[in-house]
């Protein structure tokens, strides 16, 4: 069972999603909340281990509440449920230790799904989202490799994890590295527990500002666009 606390300013959102989510057998809506601050004290009180997190509302914003719930406990998982106009607040969302995005006129088949990936350890991106991510990781200058958490990486782990921020999925990983899709799958479970990272979100996030990838922007090409949502 998937324990569910939503998180919206609006009553009318709230209730369409607790109606989208309780069809299905396997979720649980175990709390609502209508601000930051009460976000924070439900996911103490409810311990959900998925958190639909809106990102404008009063008294303590998305963002901020994401970060004070991952710090409190990291198992719970974050997903942000975001529109085209809120895409200025991803970066920090992703520094907050949000799991993904999903945008609020999703079909509910697709939050349902999202639900589930996250809740699984994976991430999920949505791909107007993760465009603005890039996009400030180009703005933002590089801070240099973090030298002690690269130590234990091997060489492949470090070509597959710029793969990985590249927006490859593991089969196509596995295709430009000539090894098998597993394999992909271990060298990736591999790097993030070297990292201390808890999915691909984070590793992207690590890939970028560790200055182990430079942002395709700063030489004037196409951002990659990580995958949807891929299972480490």
């Amino acid at each position: 069972m998937i324990r569910i606390l939503l998180v919206d300013d609006q009553n009318l959102v709230r209730a369409g999603f607790r109606v989208i989510l309780e069809v299905h057998p396997d979720f649980a809506v175990v709390g609502e909340a209508g601000d930051g601050l009460a976000a924070v004290a439900e996911a103490a009180r409810t311990r959900p281990d998925v958190v639909l997190m809106d990102v404008r509302m009063p008294r303590l914003d998305g963002i901020e509440a994401t970060r004070r719930i991952v710090q409190a406990d990291p198992h719970v998982r974050v997903l942000i449920l975001t529109t085209f106009d809120l895409d200025e607040y991803v970066y920090g969302a992703v520094r907050a230790g949000a799991s993904g995005f999903l945008l609020k006129d999703a079909p509910p088949d697709e939050l349902a799904r999202g639900v589930r990936v996250v809740a699984a350890g994976e991430a999920l991106l949505a791909p107007t989202a993760t465009r603005r991510l890039l996009e400030e990781f180009a703005r933002r200058p590089a801070p240099g490799a973090e030298a002690e958490e690269l130590a234990n990486v091997t060489k492949r782990e470090r070509e597959v994890l710029i793969l990985v921020a590249q927006g490859l999925s593991n089969r196509e990983i596995a295709e430009a590295l000539a090894i098998g899709e597993a394999t992909v799958k271990t060298h990736v479970a591999r790097v993030l527990g070297k990292l201390g990272r808890r999915d691909r979100v984070q590793a992207v996030v690590f890939a970028y500002e560790s200055g182990l990838l430079a942002p395709m922007a700063r030489e004037g090409r196409t951002l990659p666009l990580p995958a949807r949502s891929e299972g480490t």
